[in-house]
């Protein structure tokens, strides 16, 4: 080697293969070489070693007896038996066996500060499980891969998360083995992820932070895991060399972190891995010289084997932990239950983590909001030509102008103002105040300064002020509606959760509180675990300030056709002018004023007046339908959606969870009367036959056939909600435990109306109300001294609950007994998977009482499982989803107990049994120094670390069940809906049902409804996941049902369907709908289970949360914009009628018909009053069979262009003959006097205003023949042509205003005449077109 190319030490032993690490055998004294059968390669001289205590070094030891030792000088030392490999052939990777062991070493924390031993990290007493750190791995692979489509996740959290469990879980040879399969996707996600550059440089590359932090950890987990470095080994150079960018972090441009970080790796490859032995294969040719010059500068890490430190704090990454123990979770985040973080330690905290604040809402200031209106096209264009009417002294046209300029303003601004309120709202969801726990002592803190680390007290009544991880409550109930919707207070358990994967819906996480959160009963202490931008609130937040608003298609559609409209207007303005000056040589003035007149007549002045005015209209008639709109364009948005995605709960269905069907273990089926009604008084069980007439089961317990009485005991004791009295506000929350009894609920008079509530979640209020219809409550149970002694609650991945109660003593034996028995719940493969045996059908006289059947006894009445059985269940499951239902099992378990006096030889199997020593936990090598907050710290993570699983007494497993039956409960289909689903096909509008329900039971109420029809297709949310929005988009066909989704998976939703041009209605009621709901064309909150900030992101609020009321909106929409489009075409055809008027008059170079204030009037009387009264037209027959307008379609098609061509020309043609006939015959004679032209001008305005008034009534229908119309169905028209018509006499006839404002004169009787046979003329033509129109089937 040249002193230009820096050595790199190669192995001097025999190669594993080449995939297989060398590694290197040095003492912590002298290096030795390995004996035969190892393979080491010496890095870093002894000298270098002895002199840096915090180096580490790789050893590979002789013997069986392989283990990781700290050294005298704080070296790593690993070791690796290659004898003891478990290679595997076809293209599969080794994976290793007898890993070494983690040698004990004591732990030197006793104090309050860290010892002062060189390499001790106060975290080396930390161990967790290798199934746990696959796991957390796992789960930020996964997130590695999908960090550049989510936009959920940030790859800066997912490698604090990888760092984290590096740093304190792994590094030090906690675990020098894990998963391959893991740790070689971890390999892939790294190096994807290691070679992101700043998007804002463009000259030269740079990298980003997190792309750093991967290439730190690449290297890290080549030193700490064998199998990530066999996975490297299999890497191809080019890929390396590709995705290291060793060139970029040795050039000009890069930092001494990344210099060092290169040089180091570098040394790793090429020193244990034979195939990378020549570094500048890893380089790329051009980059080579940099590398080099950079391997010269930072010789040191030539020969160390350890990366560059990063620097900076390394602390837990905020995340809800709903699947870690307190314990774990108070020395990941430093505190201390009891005392509670200390004060000095907030500072850096708080840099670390910043501030526990949410997103400020962007601000749009009054004077933006004034400016935004004026700034309007069609605006700017009224203003310019009120200043030219100014300039040339025409103030009263001018004024008018203004006035109409001003109206608009304000009608905008109040709507824009109205649309921020949804921001502002976001600012009343934090919390001002905290109670915490710091240095021992309780205080109330502004919540902004909070840390993840702080113990907050909840106390009842209060607001959560950040995402928690509850670690204490005591009967904890926390109201989550403001995320959930559901206004039932939620049940705390600080249990961990066990669950595949980070995500967990938010009603799931009973060990968690969110942020804004209400304590409804009852106190806790938590552990703030996510502050500010991260809470759940803090997401929603930043979801709905960071949506870009949207304008609805018909503000986009109006602004096009103003702009239109507007360019129109300039260009027939100059055509004007040039025929006047260049053709017929008239003045410049007098033809500029002229060509202005004309402009104004091309801008439909009234066109937003009565946009506005009519969809004001539209929304009172739907808040009379219980549909209330916040933003007027939603009116005719709603009208145009070609989707609606609807919840099920509560919008299609009644939101009441009732029992439908009980199919017991015997083949028996049982149906409910009245189930979701909760009166304990209403309601029965009856016996399912082939009879007309049911059999009703009697509320007796000797009647009662016991599978069934077993069964409805577990519905009601395997359970934790509650129905009771609601016949005040003042006792909720201390009734909320109480169980009406039976006694009590036959002596309530009958006259008194009780209200009942059921408190809990409603699957599990249903099966308590279950068993209160066949007389047998909780109650019932209670009373006989039946008692809870143990649970297992449920969670997402067992899909089991299950209680342990105990039997009263029997008194009937001298030496009394008692017995005890598990109850169990869940979904039915579940239970039956765990279920040994099935309950036969008990002949009458085998037991005493069907409660004998729990009693532990030598003769068991169950019977074994057999596949026929499995058969059938799964064929009554299956029927019962398919009904609609959600169907769980239901199981019990005899348990064997010593207790109660009984005498026994032994042990039973239940809680007295329980008495397991707890194995030494074992502890890690030190390999970090302690930083100044682990000195502050220290003595939280000093406490003990019992990270056992709790045991669960063998009798209370959920193993070796009997199967009793399975309960199906249903959420029956609001009355109306599959009518209005119905009508929704017909109107060619989309429906898709959207549910956290099973994807059967979605499936069976979508098929009830109509929704789902052959050939349709249902997709479940964990599906969804895997798609991407153009995926989504593109599915053929469109699934109508969505199924086990979340509010994330809506969002996704409204975004496919807006990129394939569809617009789309969504509801929600959560705030986490909030960010959907704001993203939708239109949006709409439920107005009873809804929270304030869903309602104020809303576009719709339905007062009565029916999906009908959403259908009945559609109609009024589609009707609001059928107005508006008859309203248009109305104007449209009048203004133009107006141009090609004054064109063939300066065409045929005789004096204009009218002057601009003429001009004026004319639009002000004959457009405003009739299009208004348009805009009230009742909805026309077979409105809602029509196909919606497709949003990419304009407001004008060629079809309702040429009817406005053909009716504009039809007025226009009319009145150029009638003026042109008296103009002509008398210039013919003599020269037109001023009187004379005056008049015929104003029989001109009279003959064309008549045509224009009579059009309105002509287009009260597109097509509809107006003889089939009902005259007086719409009265406004009248009204409104009669107001019109008056003007126009007043105009004429009134003396002082007609001559001296409108240059006006009466018109005589001649002209009258004229004016009645163009009204005739006109019906007649207008009659033909509409038949034309219904023969071809245009589209208007």
């Amino acid at each position: 080697m040249t002193e230009d190319n820096p050595p790199i030490a190669h192995p001097e032993s025999a190669s594993l293969g080449n995939q297989l690490p060398l590694l290197s055998n040095i003492t912590n004294q002298h290096q030795e070489h390995a004996a035969t059968g190892t393979v080491a390669e010496t890095i870093v001289d002894s000298n270098d070693n002895d002199n840096d205590s915090s180096n580490n070094t790789v050893h590979a030891m002789e013997g069986d007896n392989s283990h990781v030792t700290p050294t005298t000088s704080g070296h790593k030392i690993l070791s690796f038996d290659n004898k003891k490999q478990d290679n595997h052939d076809h293209g599969h990777a080794r994976h290793y066996q007898d890993l070494e062991q983690v040698e004990e070493v004591p732990t030197v924390l006793t104090g309050v500060a860290p010892s002062t031993v060189e390499g001790y990290s106060i975290y080396s007493n930390i161990k967790d499980g290798k199934a746990s750190i696959e796991h957390q791995i796992e789960i930020n692979v996964v997130d590695l891969f999908d960090v550049q489509s989510n936009k959920e996740i940030s790859l800066e959290e997912v490698m604090d998360g990888l760092r984290y469990v590096m740093e304190y879980r792994i590094k030090g040879g906690r675990y020098p083995s894990l998963d391959f399969d893991v740790m070689k996707r971890l390999a892939d996600g790294l190096l994807m992820n290691m070679g992101n550059s700043e998007k804002k440089r463009r000259v030269r590359q740079k990298l980003t932070e997190e792309a750093d932090v991967a290439f730190q950890l690449f290297g890290e987990f080549i030193l700490e895991v064998q199998e990530f470095r066999q996975a490297v080994g299999e890497k191809p150079v080019s890929d390396l060399r590709h995705f290291l960018k060793l060139d970029v972090r040795c050039g000009s441009g890069s930092t001494v972190q990344q210099q060092q970080a290169a040089v180091a790796l570098i040394a790793l490859l090429t020193g244990i891995y034979p195939q990378f032995s020549d570094w500048k294969e890893l380089v790329k040719s051009d980059g080579q010289s940099d590398v080099q010059k950079s391997m010269k500068e930072h010789a040191d890490f030539v020969k160390a084997e350890k990366m560059p430190e990063l620097g900076g704090l390394i602390l837990a990454p905020e995340a809800l932990c709903f699947d870690r123990r307190i314990k774990r979770c108070l020395k990941m985040y430093r505190t201390n239950l009891e005392t509670g973080l200390p004060s000095e330690a907030i500072p850096a905290l708080q840099e670390h983590y910043g501030k526990n604040v949410l997103p400020e809402p962007p601000r749009v200031s009054t004077l933006k909001m004034i400016i935004n209106q004026l700034t309007d096209f069609i605006v700017l264009m009224l203003i310019a030509v009120a200043i030219i009417m100014a300039a040339t002294k025409e103030f009263i046209s001018m004024a008018v102008l203004l006035v109409v300029v001003i109206l608009n303003t304000i009608i905008g601004f109040v709507q824009e103002y109205k649309a921020g309120k949804a921001l502002d709202a976001l600012t009343k969801l934090s919390v001002p105040k905290a109670q915490v726990l710091r240095d021992g002592v309780t205080s109330v803190i502004n919540s902004e300064e909070l840390v993840p680390g702080d113990i907050v007290i909840l106390e009842e009544g209060e607001s959560v002020p950040a995402d928690l991880r509850l670690a204490e409550v005591s009967q904890l109930e926390i109201i989550e509606s403001i995320l959930t919707g559901e206004s039932v207070a939620v049940n705390k358990d600080p249990k961990e959760i066990k669950t595949l994967t980070r995500k967990l819906p938010l009603g799931d996480c009973k060990g968690n509180a969110f942020m804004s959160t209400v304590v409804a009963k009852g106190r806790g202490k938590g552990i703030v675990v996510r502050t500010g931008r991260l809470t759940e609130m803090g997401k929603i937040s930043a979801a709905i300030t960071g949506a870009p608003t949207q304008l609805t298609p018909v503000q986009r559609k109006l602004a096009l056709l103003g702009k239109i409209l507007v360019l129109l207007a300039l260009v027939l303005c100059a055509v004007m002018a040039c025929i006047l000056i260049l053709w017929h040589g008239h003045p410049t003035g007098e033809s500029l004023l002229t060509a202005l007149s004309l402009a104004v007549s091309v801008i439909p002045e009234g066109l937003v007046a009565v946009v506005t005015v009519t969809m004001a209209m539209g929304v009172r008639r739907m808040a009379a339908r219980s549909a209330i709109v916040r933003t007027l364009p939603a009116v005719e948005t709603l009208g145009s959606v070609t989707f609606i995605c609807s919840d099920k709960t509560g919008t299609l269905t009644e939101g009441k969870m009732g029992a439908a069907e009980l199919w017991t273990s015997d083949g028996t089926a049982y149906g409910f009367t009245e189930s979701t009604s909760l009166d304990p008084n209403k309601g029965d069980v009856f016996l399912k036959n082939n009879d007309v007439t049911p059999e009703i089961i009697e509320k007796s317990i000797e009647k009662v056939p016991a599978q069934m009485l077993i069964s409805l005991m577990v519905s009601s004791l395997c359970n934790n909600s509650s129905v009771v009295q609601d016949d005040d506000e003042k006792d909720v929350k201390d009734v909320a435990v109480a169980v009406p009894t039976q006694e009590a609920v036959d002596t309530i008079p009958p006259t008194k109306t009780v209200e009942w509530k059921g408190i809990g979640d409603p699957t599990e209020v249903a099966l308590v109300v279950a068993a209160q219809k066949a007389g047998f409550p909780k109650s019932y149970f209670h009373d006989l001294g039946y008692s809870r002694v143990y649970e297992q609650a449920f969670d997402s991945e067992r899909k089991v609950m299950s209680v342990v109660y105990k039997a009263p003593v029997d008194t009937s034996i001298a030496n009394g007994a008692h017995y005890e028995f598990v109850l169990a719940k869940g979904a039915p493969e579940e239970i039956l998977n765990r279920c040994v045996g099935f309950l036969p059908p008990v002949a009458p006289g085998s037991v005493t009482s069907p409660l004998d059947v729990l009693k532990p006894s030598e003769s068991d009445l169950a019977i074994p499982v057999t596949e026929d059985f499995y058969d059938q269940v799964t064929d009554a499951s299956g029927r019962m989803a398919d009904n609609g239902l959600r169907v769980l099992g239901l199981a019990y378990k005899r348990v064997r107990v010593n207790g109660g006096g009984a005498v026994d030889d032994g042990f039973g199997d239940g809680l007295d049994h329980v008495n397991k020593v707890k194995e030494e936990k074992e502890v890690a090598a030190a390999t970090l120094k302690p930083t100044k907050l682990d000195m502050i710290t220290a003595a939280n993570v000093a406490q003990a670390d019992d990270d056992d699983e709790e045991e669960i007494p063998p009798g209370y497993a959920e193993s070796d069940l009997v199967f009793l039956g399975l309960i199906g409960l249903i959420d029956p289909a609001r009355a109306g809906v599959k009518e209005s689903v119905r009508i929704c096909k017909e109107a060619g509008i989309t429906v898709v049902m959207i549910t956290g329900d099973h994807i059967k039971t979605a499936s069976a109420i979508a098929k009830e409804l109509g929704i789902l029809q052959e050939g349709g297709r249902a997709i479940k949310g964990e599906e969804l996941d895997l798609l991407s929005e153009q995926a989504i988009a593109e599915l053929r066909p469109f699934p109508n049902v969505f199924a086990r989704v979340s509010p994330d998976n809506k969002l996704k939703l409204v975004t496919a369907l807006q990129s394939r041009g569809e617009s789309a209605a969504m509801t929600g009621d959560g705030v986490n709908d909030a960010p959907a709901i704001k993203a939708a064309n239109v949006g709409v909150a439920m107005g009873i289970a809804g929270t304030d900030i869903t309602k104020q992101a809303a576009d719709i609020v339905l007062a009565n949360d029916n999906f009908n009321t959403i259908v009945e909106a559609v109609e009024e929409g589609r009707r609001v914009f059928d107005n508006i489009l008859k309203f248009i075409v109305y104007l449209l055809s009048c203004n133009c009628a107006e141009i090609f008027l004054f064109l063939l008059c300066a065409m045929v170079d005789v004096p204009l018909p009218f002057t601009v204030i003429m001009i004026l009037w004319a639009n002000i009387i004959a457009d405003v009053p009739p299009a208004m009264a348009l805009g009230v037209e009742p909805a026309e027959h077979g409105l809602m069979q029509r196909d919606p307008r497709s949003p990419k379609r304009g407001v004008l098609t060629r079809a309702s262009l040429t009817v406005i061509i053909f009716q504009s020309m039809v007025m226009t043609l009319m009145t150029f003959g009638v003026y042109m006939q008296a103009v002509y015959k008398k210039s013919q004679d003599k020269t037109l006097s001023d009187d004379e032209l005056q008049y015929y001008q104003s029989e001109a305005f009279a003959f064309l205003t008549c045509l224009q008034l009579l059009q309105g009534f002509l287009s009260r229908t597109m097509r509809t023949s107006v003889f089939k119309t009902n005259f007086f169905s719409n009265p406004w028209m009248i009204y409104g042509v009669l107001t019109s018509f008056t003007l126009m006499i007043i105009g004429i006839f009134v003396p002082g205003f007609n001559t001296k404002v409108l240059t006006l004169v009466p018109v005589t009787g001649v002209s009258w005449a004229k004016i009645v046979v163009g009204c005739v003329i006109q019906l007649t033509l207008s009659e033909i077109e509409k038949l034309i129109l219904r023969i071809t089937g245009s589209t208007l």
